[in-house]
């Protein structure tokens, strides 16, 4: 398998506070790759590190490499804005910007491309339908973003995401707020997304890693203690505190 990100000898801090520990990865393109573990295992900040949003934070500061596709993500030559256009996030609380619907989309891609309004129009629609949410909001795209549910919220800010036409998404637990019909409309989308994109996602609990991951890697205290299949790790774990977890013993 061709790997998109490859994340070597990465150790992570706060201050004086190690949150990631010798932690070495390699993520291949177009699968979904569900990382998970108990709260404190370094999960968030480890997606946050892969499109560099940690740099936001001043006492944050981390060792290793992480490469996106053979680049060091790192170097002083990397645009960090586009970076992050590269490797998008969604994150667990959906955040719909005060404007419509169309405008939310729209956003981007008008920053960045400035496009005629037709160009912006092909891109919105294209957006909602990666984000399965085209054919409910189709009829009222001027209305405000923030009149749809929290499912569709969500999905919009999957699709704000894929406007920008990203290479890689990370969401971090998108469906921890969401009903059983929201959760399933959003992973039945990033079922089709893979065919385009890689995603990593920290997921809403390991029965959500099991349905819809390619591969899946169990973290606990900011290591990595197994990664694998997701049939390799949910039927035989090797580490006895991987099966623990997944079985609900402990976290």
């Amino acid at each position: 398998m061709q790997n998109k990100i490859e994340i070597k000898n990465l150790n992570f801090f706060y201050n004086e506070k190690q949150v990631i520990r010798n932690f070495n990865l390699n993520i291949p393109a177009n699968k979904i790759l569900s990382v998970f573990g108990p709260a404190g295992s370094g999960v968030t900040t480890l997606l946050r590190s892969l499109n560099r949003l940690c740099d936001l934070s001043p006492e944050a500061r981390s060792e290793g490499e992480i490469l996106l596709d053979g680049k060091d993500i790192r170097s002083p030559d990397i645009n960090v804005t586009e970076l992050r256009r590269r490797v998008g996030i969604v994150f667990d609380v959906p955040t719909p910007l005060p404007m419509s619907i169309f405008d939310n989309i729209a956003y981007g891609p008008r920053l960045k491309r400035k496009k005629k309004d037709g160009k912006i129009s092909e891109t919105v629609e294209l957006a909602l339908r990666q984000a399965a949410l085209w054919d409910e909001v189709k009829d009222r795209l001027t209305v405000p973003a923030m009149s749809l549910s929290g499912g569709q919220q969500q999905r919009l800010c999957v699709a704000r995401v894929l406007a920008l036409k990203p290479e890689v998404i990370l969401l971090d637990r998108p469906c921890s707020g969401l009903d059983p019909i929201s959760t399933a409309k959003i992973e039945d989308s990033l079922t089709e997304l893979k065919k385009q994109f890689t995603i990593i996602i920290s997921p809403h609990n390991t029965q959500q890693a099991g349905r819809i991951s390619d591969r899946v890697a169990f973290m606990l205290m900011g290591e990595l203690i197994e990664e694998s299949t997701n049939v390799e790790v949910f039927k035989n774990p090797k580490d006895q505190r991987t099966s623990d977890y997944i079985t609900g013993r402990f976290g």
